[in-house]
């Protein structure tokens, strides 16, 4: 009955610390009919990010956590010293350098559900275990990805141990929300690596000798395709031209982002450094730029380092609901989902815990619901 009436209060807050009831009819942005590109600016809005960052159709919306996590105790958490004064279970609140989210003993995500869109989870450092209500799991991070469709529904844990229990454990990671089009939003669920390895890093140099990197996480750069989205993804039709794009240039670098369709929702997110110029315009530090799609676009990094995460995609165009974890295209809808999830939990909890981690020794891995493995060695 306790663990009940705590899943019960974690689907609550969840619900409505990531969000409330929104009706959002989504139209194209980016139209460039009325000026010839060589005479506009490709800028369109720049605006300050917050812990959530704002998205444009057909994403929902992007996070990114980076926690300084200490050395890892035998339940590669924290010490519990580090335990007074939070709110456990639900500690979003930076303090000692890092924050629980929903765990109690390993920080992280424990079993929750979703349905009717996609998790992309980057992690750029620290180790996710991920379980699920189809029985698979996983371990992942320090440059992985992984890339779920959520469809019908399904539970997942995401929880981030410290493995390390002779030095800190930093954790990085974005984690960007994709919507799926009406006719997928119920498609069985299924999750997909891309594993470090396979993932595009492709670098460039200015005439400076300044180097640009950019990982192609989604979509193709200069003939250079991203591992294969999940096969009901929007992603997984080129012609929606959904591009995720990590961007990281050396102190004054100049690099051209290369043009892409017209009629694109196209956004980056100016997350690490001390200034950019676009084309000009000066853009502090942790802003958004919305940007024409079809224009090439000039970026100079400033005095520092500059990290930048690029999204864009055609827009689905239809109209969006969401209430917490569930994502669809109607009330009744959502209604249903709650209902669903009520009766069967979306498959159960196969798991002993729903904080579940795996062995600290074990390598990266993925096994999957039909009992498909990869080991990574290293």
């Amino acid at each position: 009955m306790k663990e009940t009436m705590e899943r019960r209060g974690f689907l609550s807050r969840i619900g409505f610390s990531i969000a409330a009831w929104a009706a959002l009819p989504i139209a194209p942005r980016g139209d460039s009919n009325q000026t010839p590109p060589s005479l506009m600016s490709p800028v369109v809005s720049i605006k300050p990010m917050g812990f959530m960052w704002d998205t444009a159709d057909p994403f929902l919306f992007c996070v990114h956590h980076e926690d300084y996590f200490p050395k890892g105790n035998d339940q590669m958490g924290p010490d519990p010293s580090y335990f007074k004064g939070r709110h456990m279970g639900d500690d979003f609140i930076i303090k000692d350098g890092f924050r629980m989210y929903h765990g109690k003993t390993v920080p992280g995500f424990p079993g929750h559900p979703h349905r009717g869109f996609e998790t992309i989870t980057v992690v750029r450092k620290g180790i996710v275990d991920h379980s699920d209500s189809m029985g698979a799991s996983g371990r992942y991070g320090d440059g992985d990805l992984q890339w779920m469709t959520a469809g019908k529904g399904v539970q997942h844990a995401e929880m981030f141990p410290l493995i390390h229990a002779d030095k800190e454990n930093t954790m990085e990671l974005f984690q960007i929300w994709l919507n799926l089009p009406q006719k997928n939003k119920m498609v069985d669920p299924h999750f997909k690596m891309f594993w470090r390895e396979s993932i595009p890093k492709i670098e460039k140099k200015d005439s400076n000798n300044k180097t640009t990197f950019i990982e192609v996480f989604a979509g193709t750069l200069e003939g250079n395709p991203s591992p294969t989205p999940p096969p009901n993804s929007w992603a997984a039709d080129p012609n929606n031209e959904v591009a995720v794009w990590n961007i990281q240039m050396e102190p004054g670098a100049h690099w051209t982002l290369p043009k892409a369709g017209k009629g694109i929702n196209r956004f980056i997110y100016f997350y690490e450094g001390d200034a950019l110029e676009l084309h000009g315009k000066k853009v502090d530090a942790y802003h958004s730029v919305e940007l024409i799609s079809d224009v090439d676009v000039e970026i100079k990094a400033g005095l520092q380092a500059a990290s930048i995460l690029l999204l864009q995609g055609r827009p689905i165009g239809e109209t969006v609901i969401q209430y917490g974890p569930f994502v669809m295209n109607s009330k009744e809808e959502i209604k249903q989902a709650f209902e669903d999830y009520h009766q069967t939990q979306f498959g159960g909890w196969p798991w002993p815990k729903y904080d579940q981690v795996h062995d600290r020794h074990l390598p990266r891995f993925a096994k999957h619901a039909d009992g498909k493995e990869e080991i990574q060695k290293s």
